[in-house]
């Protein structure tokens, strides 16, 4: 994340909860990274069983700590993703990617 423009943070939904590996990335690396990282943007995508809710809030509980941006509302995929869904996670990553070239995060 040092050397990111910004970073994407993409979970399944387990138990209400973002997954595992995610929360243990945070836990490794919030310490080291605290205070280097502040401002930082990043997206969140939650592929949702049930609706995705508890996930999402955990997620950005712990970024705020660090503390990162939000560069776009989380996208909530409830259920197998649709071709719809996958449209809109790609047009959130073109959007970050032209944010990012352009200067604007």
């Amino acid at each position: 994340m040092l050397q990111a423009s910004a970073v994407v943070f993409a979970t399944p939904e387990k138990f209400g909860y973002m997954a595992g590996a995610l929360k243990d990335f945070f836990d490794r690396s919030f310490y080291p990274l605290e205070g280097k990282v502040t401002g930082l943007g990043y997206a969140l995508i939650v592929s949702a069983g049930s609706d995705g809710r508890g996930a999402v809030e955990a997620v950005e509980r712990i970024v705020r700590g660090f503390p990162l941006k939000p560069l776009a509302p989380p996208l909530r995929v409830v259920g197998a993703p649709s071709e719809e869904d996958l449209a809109h996670a790609r047009e959130l990553g073109a959007a970050l990617a032209v944010g990012i070239e352009m200067g604007i995060f």
